[in-house]
């Protein structure tokens, strides 16, 4: 009894530290997000008040937000960024589902080679490709245009990652018992494969989804007319070197930005920590 009653009294500050830890490093992350949605309905005499409410004195959010849908091309840059998200999105799964199961379920020669250089390609940031890419769009006369936002992106070695660990926790003798059946390996990855590893695709979507959403650096090489451009460079029409940068409307555009990406995992929470944890267990 004295044995339970000391473990109880170790584990009660441990809970009590962990907690307090992940208390506040949420708060660190939200207060960012909190600040923006405050600034957002704030009117511009209250932005740079030297004391913080988040409700401010005067109401300013209808003006704020009317702004950013029709002072800058927001709609249209939100469209375009479901554009290039699903198209990248597709592409990707097109791509690296077939590459992870041959690296998981396939025997040849050369194949610990080729996922060694799918972890290399996970080091390697993307701009570092950025000038490449560049001449080959331009030999290629796909810039200023959505091939030129999506081609980059086709091969995800994330993706590949994320898949094959995925892959490798389904038993083979699925594998086995579909090849008995006469089912080729494409058709096995897109029937058999892929309906299993639905927590792996949906991870890998939340975080195809937001980093090419969120992406600034590639749209803003690749593509010059404002029709094209994504959230981010839409987002950056509130910005005016004369006069400053309008923060209400800048703010509000921005809430609108994040909303969707925020609706999106809230939606897919479960699925989204089962297919980032699942992999790593067999």
């Amino acid at each position: 009894m004295s044995f339970i009653t000391s473990a109880n009294f170790l584990w009660r500050p441990a809970a009590i530290l962990r907690h307090a830890v992940l208390i506040v490093t949420g708060a660190l992350i939200l207060a960012p997000f909190v600040w923006m949605v405050s600034l957002s309905i704030r009117p511009p005499g209250e932005i740079f008040r030297a004391s913080f409410t988040f409700w401010p004195a005067q109401f300013y959010g209808v003006e704020n937000y009317t702004k950013a849908l029709t002072q800058a091309p927001l709609p249209r840059s939100m469209g375009n960024g479901l554009i290039v998200c699903s198209l990248i999105l597709a592409l990707q799964i097109l791509v690296c589902a077939p590459c992870a199961y041959a690296l998981a379920k396939l025997r040849f020669p050369g194949r610990d080679l080729l996922f060694g250089m799918v972890l290399i390609g996970l080091l390697l940031p993307h701009q570092v490709l950025s000038l490449p890419l560049f001449i080959l769009g331009y030999q290629l006369g796909i810039l200023n245009t959505y091939a030129a936002l999506v081609f980059p992106y086709v091969v995800s070695p994330f993706g590949i990652f994320l898949f094959r660990q995925f892959f490798k926790t389904i038993p083979d003798d699925v594998i086995h018992a579909a090849r008995l059946d006469g089912l080729s390996e494409l058709t096995i990855v897109w029937k058999i494969m892929m309906p299993m590893a639905l927590p792996a695709i949906l991870a890998f979507s939340i975080f195809s989804v937001v980093g090419h959403w969120n992406d600034l650096f590639w749209p803003l090489i690749a593509v010059q007319d404002r029709s094209l451009m994504p959230p981010p460079l839409g987002i950056m029409a509130f910005m005016n070197e004369e006069a400053g940068n309008d923060y209400g409307p800048l703010m509000a555009a921005s809430t609108l930005v994040v909303l969707p990406l925020l609706v999106a995992f809230l939606a897919a929470q479960r699925w989204f920590v089962e297919g980032l944890t699942r992999g790593g267990i067999k």
